[in-house]
């Protein structure tokens, strides 16, 4: 079973094609990631691209498409899911979500609870509480840093990283700070072998998006002399 995944939701575009082999066992066959909060569009399309040749498959050849739902920024989130949705229709497979904050904890490995963070921007950041590296509890939410209670315990992702201050985080380490594609590629092919029922594609925002349609312009008062 051949899946490509990749995620926008954060400054990240990171995409990677993962295998899973009739044992279960999971390969990767290859990975690209950068960080540019302001090119996600222009970088996504070549990284697919790129990964797909280093793999030696034609993208023909997959047979899942799974793509980081967020939460993210409304610009950059929309890049991939637009992007997963069309290749998905195009290539005639089923195109699945990964919650980003999900695929971020997953990477740690860790197996005691921990949250997970990113950036929401406006001062404020997406997290989650996590039991161990596969096990979320309760919904993702987007708070401000210093309303947090976090319960004293560890914490990862580049929210963390921004906030370490006021979150008292210090100098303790909070890697990784960006959800990696091959984390989200093994996780995504880890449930459908379970059986699990993974998110429709469709954006997790948490609130509204910051453009939004200008108003009624208004009326100018004439005065006469």
């Amino acid at each position: 079973m051949l899946l490509l995944a990749f995620d926008t939701a954060t400054p990240a575009v990171t995409a990677a094609i993962g295998e899973s082999g009739p044992d279960g066992e999971f390969t990767l066959r290859a990975t690209a990631s950068s960080v540019d909060a302001r090119r996600h569009g222009e970088l996504l399309s070549p990284t697919i691209a790129r990964i797909a040749e280093e793999a030696g498959i034609a993208l023909a050849d997959l047979d899942h498409v799974a793509v980081g739902v967020g939460p993210g920024p409304y610009t950059g989130l929309r890049v991939g899911l637009a992007t997963a949705h069309a290749l998905a229709e195009a290539l005639g497979v089923p195109c699945h979500g990964v919650a980003t904050l999900d695929a971020l904890a997953f990477a740690t490995g860790r197996t005691e609870p921990f949250v997970a963070m990113t950036d929401a921007r406006r001062k404020e950041v997406f997290w989650a509480r996590y039991d161990d590296h596969l096990t979320r509890v309760g919904e993702v939410r987007v708070d401000r840093p210093a309303e947090l209670d976090t319960g004293g315990l560890p914490l990862v992702g580049g929210g963390a990283h921004m906030y370490a201050d006021v979150l008292g985080v210090g100098s303790a380490p909070v890697d990784p700070l960006h959800p990696d594609a091959a984390a989200m590629a093994e996780l995504a092919l880890l449930r459908l072998r379970r059986g699990e029922e993974l998110p429709e594609p469709n954006p997790l925002y948490l609130r509204r998006p910051d453009a939004v349609e200008p108003g009624a312009p208004k009326k100018v008062r004439q005065w006469v002399k």
